[in-house]
């Protein structure tokens, strides 16, 4: 069993918890974000917040190789099915330097954002060009672009 599954599946875990499974320079891609999320306190941070946000198990974990994991999780998000795939690349210390993951169906993604992103001020210690695209921001700050 990986250990980003064996934690999660372990019940709520800290931010502290998930660095400890996660390189220094490790990198997040999910279609939470425009762009792929790097480094470890602001990717725990991420998982901590996104495994308290939903309900649900894995169902699949299959070994791709000795450093890749693709694993397949269902659940719910406020009473709305949710599942996600993803891709766990693991560097020779066992440690996760890249996690990829995407969800489905697409309203419940949207669920599953504005939740992550509420849990413990998540959105405040995320860049605004993380949460949208540069044109989205300069209008919405007013900016001309």
């Amino acid at each position: 069993m990986h250990p980003l599954r064996k934690l999660r599946e372990a019940g709520p875990a800290t931010p502290e918890q998930y660095a400890g499974l996660l390189a220094e320079d490790v990198v997040f891609h999910s279609p939470m974000f425009v762009k792929a999320v790097a480094g470890k306190k602001l990717v725990a941070l991420i998982f901590a917040a996104s495994a308290s946000a939903r309900e649900g198990r894995y169902i699949g974990e299959y070994k791709l190789d000795a450093h890749t994991t693709f694993m397949r999780w269902q659940g719910t998000i406020d009473g709305h099915e949710i599942e996600s795939l993803e891709v766990i690349v693991d560097n020779d210390a066992g440690l996760i330097v890249e996690r990829t993951v995407a969800f489905r169906p697409y309203p419940a993604l949207k669920l599953f954002r504005d939740k992550a992103l509420a849990h413990a001020g998540l959105a405040t210690l995320i860049p605004k060009e993380y949460l949208d695209y540069p044109e989205n921001i300069a209008k919405e700050s007013g900016a001309k672009t």
